[in-house]
């Protein structure tokens, strides 16, 4: 059983992660990346600043900035990976491959399809730490940012030129898939 912890700190900037069920490479599998970025362009519009992310093909690493909202990270978050479901789900069925269909099937419990669930997209919860320091908010965005050529991991030679990362804009200067608001600006 997962520990859900409602993330409430307001006006503070967080390090989020979220995944894959089983770790499958579910993103890139159906190129969902214009839809997490369509997402960033959702909950930047309730207040939330995108500072940095990179969008792996079974992961997601954000730094976020929670601005006084009346509800919590938790929800927006819970609403962006359940969204974000439905459409992988909808690629999935439009593509002739139906093997990754049937492991999100299997993935569901019991209890899980009696209120209606098809499907296991994500992992049940997510990880956000609350940064406390400028240097920790450093230390994330450097590991968000190295995250496509660390461990397993082999997707470009230069991190810097990963495309669905914020690191080339904090590194070059240069606008990405998505623009992110500098973390500075909260410091």
């Amino acid at each position: 059983m997962s520990v859900r912890t409602v993330h409430v700190q307001k006006e503070s900037i967080y390090f989020v992660t979220f995944t894959c069920y089983q770790w499958l490479p579910l993103i890139d599998k159906t190129k969902l990346y214009d839809f997490i970025y369509r997402w960033f362009d959702r909950i930047s519009q309730q207040g939330i600043s995108v500072l940095g992310y990179v969008i792996m093909p079974n992961h997601i690493h954000l730094l976020l900035y929670y601005p006084d909202l009346p509800k919590s990270l938790n929800y927006y978050i819970g609403e962006g990976k359940r969204f974000m479901a439905y459409e992988l789900i909808k690629r999935l069925k439009n593509s002739p491959d139906n093997n990754y269909l049937r492991l999100l099937e299997s993935g569901v419990s019991l209890k899980q399809s009696g209120t209606g669930q098809i499907h296991r997209v994500f992992i049940n919860s997510f990880d956000a730490k609350e940064c406390f320091s400028k240097a920790m908010t450093e230390q994330k965005l450097n590991y968000i940012h190295e995250n496509p050529v660390s461990g397993k991991w082999k997707l470009v030679d230069d991190y810097v030129s990963y495309d669905h990362s914020s690191a080339g804009f904090y590194e070059l200067g240069e606008t990405t898939n998505y623009p992110v608001k500098h973390y500075n600006y909260y410091y």
